[in-house]
């Protein structure tokens, strides 16, 4: 993928605790950018408030693409989630954070990559203690291509339709933030994959 000023800056993995420092932009109750911050301490609790993307990719059938969350992740490590979700760099788009680190982890392009909105949340997680205050901008899209993950991303990904979401949803864990983000999300979920497909 073509680089940009804020991807050559920033071009450790953003999976694992191990990599070089990672900034991320904080932002007001509006979105508006206020700061930045180091990754790993604007996920401490209080948190701040910072901005982030979430990704929902379908293929033909209508079916969403999740992600399981490898196990090496400092956050949320195992749990299944949406197609991606990540923080764009300071100065990033939101939508091309979303591109890059859909093809980052999944190894895929999106054949198409629409804006779904905002929402704001403060989730904990209970397993690390660790805070996500997001200003989150959704992204719905298609996936033609079958996902070829980076393994120290992600652990594993399913096709699944509305109802198999349900049933993995009370099966398995998920990340906090993944019903907030779908709830969102779900009237340009529709729009995309229309009605018969039960989103």
């Amino acid at each position: 993928m073509p680089t940009t000023p804020a991807t050559d800056a920033n071009s450790a993995s953003a999976g694992t605790g191990t990599q070089e420092s990672i900034m991320l932009e904080l932002v007001d109750e509006s979105g508006n950018t206020i700061g930045t911050a180091e990754k790993l301490s604007a996920h401490q609790a209080p948190g701040l408030l910072h901005r982030a993307f979430s990704v929902f990719l379908f293929d033909e059938r209508g079916r969403l693409l999740l992600q399981q969350r490898a196990l090496g992740k400092y956050h949320s490590p195992g749990v299944w989630s949406n197609t991606c979700c990540g923080h764009p760099y300071p100065g990033e788009s939101p939508f091309a954070a979303a591109a890059r680190r859909t093809h980052e982890e999944l190894g895929l392009s999106p054949s198409l990559l629409a804006e779904a909105g905002t929402v704001r949340y403060n989730h904990p997680d209970p397993a690390s203690g660790l805070v996500e205050q997001e200003y989150n901008h959704l992204f719905v899209g298609l996936a033609q291509a079958a996902p070829d993950p980076d393994p120290e991303e992600v652990g594993d990904t399913a096709f699944v339709t509305a109802e198999e979401l349900v049933k993995r949803h009370a099966e398995v864990p998920f990340s906090a933030w993944f019903m907030t983000v779908l709830d969102a999300a779900r009237p340009a979920i529709r729009e995309l994959t229309g009605d018969a497909a039960g989103w």
